[in-house]
């Protein structure tokens, strides 16, 4: 139950990820998504959902080898 729960979690930050890549996308192509207003905003939205999405599922995976201690010395945490 809580690998399902913990592919959930992934999946939610790798849909906006994927949403961030296909709005950056679509402005490279002048294609113009209906809610936004302009191209430049459409690319801006679209890399920070991409960089936020990428980054929690950073965040997540060194948080999950860090308790498993599978991480070089100079990526554990120092107390």
């Amino acid at each position: 139950m809580s690998r399902l729960i913990a592919l959930i979690i992934m999946l939610i930050p790798g849909a906006f990820a994927a949403l961030g890549i296909k709005l950056m996308r679509d402005m490279l192509f002048g294609i113009l998504q209906p809610p936004i207003p302009y191209l430049w905003l459409q690319f801006v939205l679209g890399l920070v959902f991409f960089v936020a999405g990428l980054g929690f599922i950073a965040g997540f995976v060194l948080h999950r080898d860090r308790k498993r201690n599978k991480v070089q010395p100079r990526f554990t945490k120092k107390s």
